[in-house]
């Protein structure tokens, strides 16, 4: 894929991106590249599978969920800044929260939004465990989003307490999700979610499978969660 594919199929769903936002989007993939040689960020440098599997993937939620009434989102376990700062390009009012536990990936996700510009993006260096115990991130976000961190029955507890009731936790995954989601059932349910729906999809070249899963936080999450820092990946809720 490249930039003009990009653009003309984000347009076929709504999503309008100016020359300023293509360049953005190019001046990404060169940064990622350049600093990819200094630390592992991905194992994607190719430019068309970059735009591909990083860029279009990443903007894929705006295409089932409306971004537009979304005003805070918090990108848990970002990486190398995927989904958030592509959705932030194509979305520039967005307050952008990205939360990873490994501080050199924040200094390049920093140089990353201070070439680029962009405004509102706080950096949190911590363990989604933690951050979801404190009061200035527990359930003040509309959304919390996250791109194949962990299985759902931990995943959802790691990211559930930062989104507030009635807003969404929007997870992206892989092919064959029915077997996760059956396993996270307890942990949604616990942490005050319920599945609202599943989109599942293509990419255009490589076509592999995808699947956004949207769940809606109904009510506030119980005090004891998210439990200690290791706990929910050794004991996941089932």
């Amino acid at each position: 894929m490249d930039a003009v594919t990009l653009r003309h199929m984000a347009a076929d769903r709504g999503i309008a991106l100016s020359e300023e936002q293509m360049a953005q989007f190019e001046k990404y993939y060169e940064l990622l590249v350049e600093w990819n040689e200094k630390m592992n960020l991905t194992g994607i440098t190719e430019k068309s599978q970059v735009y591909e599997k990083h860029f279009y993937d990443s903007i894929t939620p705006a295409f089932y969920y409306d971004f537009t009434n979304v005003e805070s989102v918090i990108d848990v376990g970002s990486g190398a800044g995927f989904p958030g700062i592509p959705l932030k390009i194509c979305f520039p009012s967005l307050k952008l929260t990205i939360l990873d536990s490994l501080n050199k990936r924040l200094v390049f996700l920093q140089e990353v939004a201070r070439q680029l510009e962009l405004k509102n993006v706080e950096f949190v260096h911590g363990r989604a465990e933690d951050a979801g115990r404190d009061k200035k991130y527990r359930e003040q976000f509309d959304m919390a989003i996250a791109r194949a961190v962990a299985r759902m029955n931990v995943l959802t507890e790691l990211c559930i307490p930062f989104v507030k009731p009635g807003g969404v936790f929007l997870v992206m995954k892989g092919a064959n999700v029915e077997e996760e989601l059956n396993e996270g059932k307890k942990a949604i349910k616990s942490l005050g979610g319920k599945t609202e729906k599943v989109e599942t999809f293509e990419l255009p070249e490589e076509q592999s499978e995808r699947n956004i899963i949207i769940v809606r936080k109904q009510e506030k999450t119980p005090a004891v969660y998210p439990r200690k820092a290791g706990t929910p990946a050794k004991k996941p809720l089932v």
